[in-house]
């Protein structure tokens, strides 16, 4: 093991629909930003307080396409992944970075309808998990195979 870890792990709400791009090799890619908010009272002025933080969410090929399908504004999903910053140039040519969080599983919870306390929506529409597999977890996977004779 390297001893380091980059994973993220976040519960939000959808800030907008999911945005795809598509690639000529038949590959795509989603990406929306997620809000997760912190709540607490200020203890002088005894107010509920809340701060939102922006996540940008980046999903592909397969998952970016279930994402599109079924999730939109608003929705409350669970994100699993890891940290990437990426670096660009805007149209006056400056250095930018943006720091992304590269979507590896995800968990839709509730859709905006059911968080708005629509009861019949919520026993039509099924909660949906996926998990995204990369090269490197399936490879991890056919190492994990080796120990099918182990009693537990």
């Amino acid at each position: 093991m390297s001893g380091t870890l980059n994973k993220v792990m976040l519960i939000g709400h959808l800030g907008d629909e999911v945005k795809m791009h598509y690639f000529e090799g038949g590959g795509c890619v989603g990406r929306f930003p997620l809000a997760t908010n912190e709540t607490y009272t200020n203890k002088q002025t005894n107010e509920r307080v809340t701060n939102t933080e922006w996540h940008n969410i980046v999903v592909r090929n397969k998952g970016a396409e279930i994402c599109e399908k079924y999730l939109s504004k608003g929705d409350k999903v669970y994100i699993e992944g890891r940290l990437k910053t990426r670096k660009w140039q805007d149209e006056s040519g400056n250095e930018r970075y943006s720091t992304e969080v590269q979507c590896t599983d995800f968990t839709f919870l509730t859709t905006k309808k059911e968080s708005e306390g629509n009861a019949s929506a919520a026993q039509q529409q099924p909660t949906v998990a996926t998990k995204v597999e990369t090269k490197s977890e399936a490879s991890l996977d056919a190492v994990d195979d080796d120990n099918d004779d182990l009693p537990f």
